[in-house]
């Protein structure tokens, strides 16, 4: 006699899954297929979306270093490999796109400080690597920026600076007490340096400028080393001295 199968017959739906079901299109019952490639294409729009954005920020923070903030925007399109119209949907003005590239600056210096301090052998170390990937990073595009109509008290502004100040002070204070860097000098006077060494001559196209740059500024950071074989005019520059001007 022929044994009847042990196999359980499948469970029904419990009432809300049936009831979910129930309420779908019909042309959407069973297609599960459809939904997962549904899935996959939203996922792909949103990251060619996030580096569509890098791309224009990347791109506008060395516009705005050769130009200004009023550099045209398709100058910056062109760079960043998009149409113009991909630029418009990401940043509608030039104030939105201005306030992004800023604190795009400010965010990537930030993390630039940190991780130097905790990857270098020695807090001098951690100084000069610091210093060249912030200009790297063309922190030198913050200045143009502050301009008369720039709103440096937006609430995001000043978080971004607040954490870009902390991580920068925490960097030279462990240069200076591990007496690696002189103590006569401020937060301010390194920002001033890294800024003003960090950029090339607005509205000019100096061939290898990176050269120029980062031979500079370690002849600037060769003067940081303790001891101090001169003694400095004036106080140290602090960065509410450089807020007062700037921000």
């Amino acid at each position: 006699m022929k044994r009847p199968s042990t196999t359980a017959a499948p469970a029904a739906p419990s009432a809300p899954a049936a009831d979910a079901r129930l309420a779908m299109p019909a042309s959407a019952r069973g297609c599960g297929l459809h939904a997962v490639a549904g899935v996959r294409a939203s996922r792909g729009s949103r990251s060619d979306a996030v580096r569509n954005r890098e791309r224009i920020l990347a791109a506008a923070r060395g516009v705005f270093v050769e130009f200004g903030s009023g550099a045209p925007f398709d100058e910056i399109a062109r760079r960043a490999g998009i149409g113009n119209a991909t630029l418009y949907r990401h940043f509608p003005d030039r104030p939105t796109l201005v306030h992004h590239v800023v604190l795009y600056v400010m965010d990537r210096v930030g993390a630039q400080a940190a991780a130097s301090l905790a990857e270098e052998p020695d807090a001098f170390s951690a100084l000069c690597r610091f210093t060249h990937a912030a200009a790297d990073e063309r922190i030198g595009a913050l200045c143009p920026m502050l301009a008369d109509d720039f709103d440096g008290d937006h609430p995001e502004l000043l978080a971004a600076r607040s954490a870009l100040e902390s991580a920068v002070e925490t960097l030279l204070h462990a240069g200076q007490a591990s007496g690696l860097v002189r103590t006569d000098i401020g937060v301010g006077d390194l920002m001033v340096a890294l800024s003003q060494l960090s950029r090339p001559l607005p509205g000019t196209a100096c061939l290898d400028v990176d050269r120029f740059i980062h031979r500079h500024l370690q002849l600037f950071l060769d003067g940081l080393r303790a001891p101090a074989r001169s003694e400095l005019p004036g106080s140290a520059a602090t960065l509410d001295d450089l807020r007062q001007k700037t921000m």
